[in-house]
């Protein structure tokens, strides 16, 4: 696809250059820039990240509720006409497969979605303290209710849609089936998924993976978010709505109704003085 072709795609779905940059994850500026003919020769990985936004299968707008999260006590939700993240990120021409996944060196770390291969950072301390500290929570309250359900945590790959195309790695999980476990991975779906989301995963944890959980079965999604100190919790299974809270909060797991619960301001103040190295 070329770039012009691109342009006329832009006016015929109606994207501004923000909705672009997000489903693509590249700034703003560098989108304006291609698609206005200002850079002559773009990088060959933009030009990729933005021919799996316009040629992807693209779905109607719809009316839905859209979390604008920049850190700010301003944070709300607004509800807008807008073309969701919700594409087959892979065209024909470039589509992978759990065995091209298998295949990969181990030290390479990726995800696999619908066919594409997203890179992963390692994570950084806080990452790991805060999905251990939420691992135990859930371990803690499962042990003591003598619960059927288990507590997993990243890397473990889940085969999530049951096919070929898909890999992913959630940093904290809960699975209350224990026949998805195959071959010392989990096939469909878990429970409850738990990402802790950074500047470089926010696109793809706040919007791709998040319709990925949605359709593949996943009951109960959190988004947590280090820097601004905020986590979004989505119950897929009773609204679409998700609810925001901070690190001075206990947080409720929805699986067990409320009755487990994740105490963010105790995690936040053992944690403490740690955040200045963020």
């Amino acid at each position: 696809m070329t770039i012009e072709e691109m342009r006329k795609k832009k006016s015929e779905y109606g994207y501004t250059y923000e909705q672009i940059a997000k489903l693509a994850d590249l700034p703003v500026g560098t989108v304006q820039k291609v698609l206005g003919g200002i850079t002559k020769s773009p990088r060959y990985a933009t030009l990729q990240a933005l021919r799996r936004v316009f040629e992807g299968e693209r779905q109607p707008a719809a009316e839905k509720f859209v979390y604008d999260f920049d850190g700010s006590d301003s944070d709300i939700f607004r509800r807008d006409s807008v073309h969701e993240a919700s594409f087959a990120y892979a065209s024909d021409a470039q589509s992978y497969t759990v065995e091209d996944y298998l295949a990969l060196p181990e030290d390479r770390r990726v995800e696999l979605i619908d066919g594409v291969f997203y890179d992963m950072a390692a994570p950084t301390h806080i990452h790991q303290m805060l999905a251990t500290e939420i691992w135990r929570c859930f371990s803690e309250y499962i042990r003591k209710n003598h619960g059927g359900c288990r507590p997993l945590v990243a890397p473990l790959d889940v085969q999530l849609d049951c096919d070929d195309r898909t890999m992913v790695q959630p940093d904290v999980m809960i699975l209350c089936d224990p026949e998805k476990i195959r071959h010392g991975r989990l096939y469909g779906a878990p429970d409850l998924a738990v990402e802790i989301v950074s500047q470089s995963s926010s696109v793809k944890d706040g919007h791709l993976k998040r319709f990925k959980y949605e359709r593949a079965g996943v009951r109960e999604y959190w988004l947590v978010y280090p820097e601004q100190k905020k986590v979004v919790v989505y119950c897929f299974e009773k609204n679409d709505i998700p609810k925001i809270y901070g690190f001075t909060d206990a947080v409720p797991v929805g699986l067990y109704n409320g009755a487990c619960v994740v105490d963010f301001a105790e995690i936040n103040e053992y944690i403490g003085t740690w955040y200045e190295r963020l």
